[in-house]
């Protein structure tokens, strides 16, 4: 064999051994951004059981359903939802049409940026800001808003991009699990709409596999144009008891995998773990995302006013769910 073809059998010979070795290595460790230790352990050791054929606790393809919160879940969620400031900048720019705004609340607040007046007037309040800032739109036209913010938004305190608030061990697992046979859903408190014009890019879930909470529309013809106005009327408040309520109504099927992080998951991680009956022998997976890294995040749980974790973390050692402390289980925590 003349010299420069041996050259080139061991350069191709190399190309192949380092290819084949990252690819073992990733078989090896499908959550490379998870530190070893029990919450890791058990992920991996309950999408194997379900997805091995003849293991006890094998399902079906068609029946491996995942359901995420996203805020706090997937991303970040302080100091105050995303979506809200996405809403306040909305109120903000829409304050000039309606004067009335600025002695109200809690729309005096929003327009004010006084984010702890805004609290103040708690759910209902942030809701209705919500609500105000995504009505009388056209379903195009609120899409390309939420594009466009997400492209100029910074956080506040970390002045990064939203889209890198997602954290990375959580977008592992997404991919592992879809490389596993199952669906992966978004199930948020968050709008629907919103969530819908970036899920896909930032977590691989694309729109139809989003649920979230509802703001009515309107089919109408502009102009020869088929369009969809959004109405402020809400449809379905995705959170807390409405989450099992989303799931029913637009999957129909149970999830054996459920991923939260606050009280608002709770009737979500009981409605997928849960048994039935007595002969339900379903296997099921419940997981919290605790947040305990006020270095690289935030801690809170108990007494937060976003995100609060308390009845849920109080229930997870009765139903074996996975309690995942950020601090300790995560190798790093944002995707970039």
């Amino acid at each position: 064999m003349k010299s420069i073809d041996r050259a080139r059998a061991f350069t191709l010979f190399g190309v192949l051994y380092l290819t084949a070795n990252a690819a073992i290595a990733q078989q090896a460790d499908p959550l490379p951004s998870w530190n070893d230790g029990a919450s890791k352990s058990a992920i991996i050791a309950f999408v194997e059981s379900v997805t091995t054929e003849g293991s006890a606790g094998f399902v079906r393809p068609a029946e491996r359903i995942a359901v995420f919160d996203n805020d706090g879940t997937l991303w970040a969620e302080q100091p105050v939802y995303f979506q809200g400031l996405f809403a306040i900048d909305r109120i903000k720019k829409l304050a000039p049409e309606h004067p009335e705004w600025e002695t109200t609340e809690p729309y005096k607040s929003a327009i004010a940026g006084d984010m702890k007046g805004l609290m103040a007037t708690g759910k209902e309040g942030l809701l209705k800001v919500i609500a105000a800032s995504h009505a009388n739109i056209t379903a195009d036209k609120f899409a390309a808003s939420v594009r466009e913010w997400l492209r100029t938004a910074r956080h506040p305190q970390t002045g990064k991009p939203y889209a890198q608030m997602v954290y990375r061990p959580m977008r592992e697992l997404l991919d592992y699990l879809r490389s596993k046979g199952f669906k992966t859903f978004i199930v948020s408190g968050g709008g629907i709409d919103f969530m819908r014009v970036f899920a896909e890019r930032v977590y691989g879930v694309p729109p139809e596999q989003v649920i979230g909470s509802t703001i009515d529309a309107e089919f109408e013809m502009r102009d020869g144009v088929p369009t969809i106005l959004k109405t402020g009327k809400l449809v379905l408040v995705d959170d807390n008891v409405g989450k099992p309520v989303g799931i029913y109504r637009h999957i129909g099927r149970r999830p054996i995998f459920a991923a939260g992080n606050s009280d608002g998951d709770l009737q979500m991680l009981q409605y997928t773990t849960i048994p039935r009956s007595a002969d339900d022998k379903a296997p099921s997976f419940g997981l919290i995302v605790h947040h305990t890294d006020a270095d690289r995040e935030w801690a809170y749980d108990r007494d937060s006013h976003i995100g609060k974790l308390d009845k849920a973390l109080d229930e997870a050692p009765q139903r074996g769910w996975t309690v995942v402390d950020m601090k300790a289980d995560w190798k790093t925590v944002f995707a970039q």
